[in-house]
């Protein structure tokens, strides 16, 4: 930075005017990005959102923009971690283990029905999609952008990766898919009472517990992998590293790896993770009127699919004589558990004694599986139409 600011006095002393133009872009750039990796460290920290990666994600867009630094050069430490761990797709799917370890699919067991709305709270992804083409950005690059509404950090980077994006089009994705996803408590409890009406949110729903045996906990994970890859092939890797996560959990004899998968692996991966793709946020790189774009898309898409679920839990009423609480819906989506304890909350504000929470984390369960199915079918449905 001091050698930036001895270098622009030079050129202004010397009335070298492009020179000191182009010196004071790059060091006001430069404290731009400061303040970004500033600001997400500041929500990391201050208000809790999402701290494991927003913490390093924004130090990692601050040490990358300091002047003179090798980090991410051609040998340098970053780049080298990039190129394998993010570029090659292993950290998605590493990340997708340790979740798949993390849930708890009973809940989709008592109440199937739930599976539903991890379908229809895909609707923002497809609808944001069209919307990104017609602001100008190319296929891929829409695709890329419609998945963050799924509030799914893992499936924005595994399919933003598969279609070859430039780095810093990866991390305004990777940055917009993680903060959205932190946000969730702030963005979608507007958008579920704009939708709905207090006698709506009031609504009680029955839950019959019923036990499910081992064996139906263990084949579930088995036979959704082979279902999800005759379907859609390119689901396997996503689909299969968190139903195998999930297989260590349910088969009993493994709770050590199952343990490790919660917590070390999962801890690691994200902490890489994020520093990973901050140090990718140069100034250059991100500052673009197509990285505002993209959080603004990522926000449209995030706010529809929350509509989209309460939406089809709506339409589902007008036939239905026991009634869906339609905030339900709005738990469809990948950010899990946080979305389902945020309509759990929402429900309890207007009735303290109105118990949703498993039908949500049904739902929730269920948007996992739909966010990674939903960027299987953009990957298929794009690569197809650019082979053609």
């Amino acid at each position: 930075m001091l050698t930036q600011l001895s270098e622009l006095l030079r050129a202004l002393v010397s009335g070298d005017t492009g020179t000191a133009s182009q010196l004071g872009a790059s060091l006001g750039g430069m404290l731009i990005m400061f303040l970004i990796g500033g600001v997400l460290i500041w929500l990391a920290i201050k208000k809790e959102y999402e701290p494991a990666l927003l913490l390093p994600i924004g130090f990692g867009a601050i040490i990358t923009n300091i002047p003179l630094n090798t980090l991410t050069d051609s040998d340098g430490i970053f780049k080298f971690l990039y190129d394998n761990t993010i570029s090659n797709e292993l950290f998605p799917v590493l990340i997708f283990i340790a979740v798949g370890a993390m849930i708890d699919f009973a809940p989709l067991f008592q109440t199937p029905m739930m599976l539903f709305f991890g379908a229809a709270a895909q609707f923002g992804i497809f609808f944001t999609m069209m919307v990104a083409i017609a602001l100008g950005f190319d296929l891929p690059t829409a695709g890329a952008i419609g998945v963050i509404g799924a509030a799914d950090g893992p499936t924005s980077i595994f399919v933003a990766n598969a279609f070859k994006l430039e780095p810093s089009m990866i991390a305004a994705i990777t940055v917009a898919a993680y903060s959205y996803m932190s946000l969730v408590p702030i963005i979608q409890p507007p958008v579920v009472r704009l939708l709905t009406s207090k006698k709506e949110r009031l609504i009680r729903m029955d839950f019959n517990q019923r036990k499910v045996s081992k064996t139906a906990k263990i084949l579930f994970p088995i036979l959704v992998t082979v279902v999800s890859g005759i379907v859609a092939k390119e689901s396997v890797a996503l689909v299969g590293a968190l139903m195998f996560g999930n297989l260590l959990r349910e088969c009993g004899v493994l709770a050590r790896l199952s343990e490790s998968a919660q917590t070390e692996l999962a801890n690691l991966v994200t902490l890489l993770l994020g520093i990973t793709i901050g140090t990718t946020m140069t100034a250059s790189g991100f500052l673009r009127y197509q990285t505002l774009l993209i959080m603004v898309m990522g926000l449209v898409a995030f706010v529809f699919d929350t509509a989209g679920g309460v939406l089809f839990a709506k339409f589902l009423n007008l036939f239905m004589k026991r009634k869906i609480n339609p905030m339900v819906g709005a738990a469809g989506i990948s950010a899990f558990p946080m979305s389902s304890r945020v309509i759990q909350r929402m429900a309890r504000d207007e009735d303290p004694t109105n118990f949703i929470l498993m039908q949500s984390v049904a739902a929730n369960v269920s948007g996992q599986l739909g966010s990674v199915v939903a960027g299987s079918m953009i990957l298929v449905l794009i690569g197809s139409t650019l082979i053609k």
